[in-house]
């Protein structure tokens, strides 16, 4: 229920995390409610889950994720660093599949870009992923929450991130993938942080650019 009264109120709000396509509710929502399945999963892109597609991991693919967690993780910080990631690396495989490769970090000079995610697709594509994690048994440290929003035009522009929860402090941190290009880490930092319009320094972000970020290294 907090997901949807959370979700309804943005989209009424109309997220766009500067593109011009209105977060599809409906497609959101049904996205949120299924069960990944590395066999099938659907997952957003173009701008408020304009589009969808369904998607399958192989478990050769799925080696490369195990390998992050190869290490196991002894408190919640190593688990958050190793989540990050993996989201980076789900970003890759899906975008080879699926055509979003080519995003980079942002809206606001990309909407119209093939292949481009807003930070509502990003929202909703970095907890399907956790999900899949947490399926396999690779987050132990932390729950996976709601989707959150911040600012809503009042205080800056809206911007919405994926949230886990630490289980046994019950701190709250974002998850957000979209300061980066794909196959970047995802930024993990505390929910109130985030909130409080926190961008990492290094985002490209709102600065001039001609050219896609390197290929991130494995």
């Amino acid at each position: 229920m907090k997901f949807l009264t959370s979700l309804l109120f943005s989209s009424f709000l109309v997220l766009y995390c500067s593109t011009s396509a209105l977060a599809a509710l409906s497609d959101i929502s049904r996205i949120f409610r299924q069960t990944p399945q590395l066999s099938q999963f659907e997952v957003c892109q173009g701008g408020g889950c304009a589009e969808s597609n369904q998607i399958s991991i192989s478990e050769p693919e799925w080696k490369n994720i195990i390998q992050i967690f190869k290490v196991k993780a002894i408190n919640p910080a190593d688990e958050r660093l190793q989540i990050s990631k993996a989201i980076g690396e789900l970003e890759r495989i899906v975008g080879a599949k699926n055509g979003t490769s080519t995003d980079i970090a942002g809206t606001f000079d990309s909407g119209e870009m093939p292949g481009q995610l807003d930070c509502n697709d990003e929202a909703i594509n970095s907890t399907t992923y956790m999900r899949l994690l947490k399926q396999r048994g690779l987050m132990q440290f932390h729950e996976i929450e709601d989707m959150r929003t911040r600012n809503f035009f009042f205080t800056g522009w809206p911007h919405t991130a994926a949230v886990i929860r630490e289980i046994k402090s019950g701190v709250r941190y974002a998850v957000d993938s979209w300061f980066y290009d794909n196959g970047y880490a995802a930024t993990i930092v505390p929910f109130e942080q985030w909130k409080a319009n926190f961008q990492p320094p290094d985002s490209p972000v709102g600065k001039p650019r001609t050219t896609r970020l390197a290929t991130p290294q494995k």
